[in-house]
């Protein structure tokens, strides 16, 4: 999954022309669900809303659906981005102890039990999702369409995250197993080739009387996921060797090897729709707290903002967001590379 040159889909594993196995560091490919993915949730998620909601953020699903991998850029920009989007959650198993059994739910029971900065090195996506939607709650009684819009995009972002078997583990990318690239193979190489085939309509969204035990629950069942989405890409690997697994296929000027679509269709299949249930749960999660987020606000009236535009204010904040990934490296390790 390594590849110089070349625009992050997050499911690249060499480089062009002959390239032997991938090296650590050479390429920062850090899109979790990719681009599509994270903005196919959060567009879908807007039409799972209720009436009163659905006509403010219809109006602007554009700006939801665009700015939906903002975070992703913003780890080129802002120290202590990086922990938000994921828990290695096996760090802190013991002596064959659950580690959902042994991390306290809570962020101050977290801290007094293992240190601050051991719940940042590991990442805190779960209590992030709780932050967010008390934050987007917020904005929503302050009627305030920047922070809402903004807020709003962030959420389904990390929530898109949480719904990621490897956001929840130190072996992220498979690099502790030999089966470096997974990552990207699993999230964003097989949504590319299969997901215009899914389902998206995925029902109302619901109310989540505690986001915080929500979060826990969506990162537990990303969790127990975790062993087929390894077993099944090395058996797979087994049956078809390198020579099957990997194709190459041409991106604008540069060749890129990757996961060959046969490889591709074959692990899908071996999950049994896994990665589609995810992202299907992904987007009504994000709608739900968004919904969530609106209730505890008092259900404002949005309609005064249905009209307006965001602010010259976020205008910039955008613009200099985009062009740190630009010209940065990104800041934190790189978890999904």
């Amino acid at each position: 999954m390594r590849a110089v040159l070349i625009f992050c889909f997050c499911m690249c594993i060499g480089v062009a022309q002959g390239g032997d196995e991938p090296k650590s560091g050479n390429h920062n490919c850090t899109a979790s669900w990719g681009f599509y993915g994270h903005k196919r949730i959060n567009r879908m998620a807007v039409f799972t809303l209720p009436p009163e909601l659905f006509t403010f953020y219809k109006t602007h699903i554009e700006f939801i659906t665009e700015h939906a991998v903002d975070p992703d850029k913003r780890r080129y920009a802002v120290d202590g981005e990086a922990p938000r989007h994921y828990i290695d959650i096996d760090h802190y198993a013991n002596n064959g102890e659950s580690p959902f059994v042994t991390m306290p739910k809570k962020w101050e029971d977290a801290v007094a039990k293992f240190t601050e900065d051991t719940l940042t090195a590991y990442g805190i996506v779960p209590w992030h999702l709780d932050v967010m939607v008390k934050r987007l709650s917020s904005a929503f009684r302050d009627k305030n369409l920047d922070l809402i819009l903004r807020l709003s995009a962030d959420l389904g972002h990390y929530t898109g995250d949480a719904h990621v078997p490897l956001h929840t583990t130190v072996n992220y990318n498979g690099q502790l197993t030999g089966q470096y690239g997974i990552h990207g193979f699993w999230e964003s190489r097989v949504p590319e080739l299969i997901a215009e085939d899914w389902d998206y309509f995925v029902g109302k969204a619901q109310y989540i009387e505690t986001p915080l035990n929500f979060a826990w629950d969506i990162v537990e069942t990303s969790h127990i996921a975790l062993d087929s989405v390894l077993n099944f890409e090395r058996n797979l690997t087994d049956q078809f060797g390198s020579d099957k697994k990997y194709s190459y296929e041409n991106r604008g000027a540069v060749t890129m090897k990757v996961y060959s679509e046969e490889f591709t269709r074959a692990y899908n299949a071996s999950l049994h729709g896994m990665v589609e249930r995810r992202m299907r749960k992904s987007i009504h999660s994000v709608g739900s707290l968004w919904y969530t987020a609106w209730i505890k606000a008092g259900k404002p009236d949005l309609s005064i903002l249905i009209n307006q535009s965001i602010s010259s204010k976020l205008e910039e904040e955008i613009k200099k967001n985009n062009e740190a990934r630009k010209s940065n490296k990104i800041k934190g390790r790189q978890h999904d590379d």
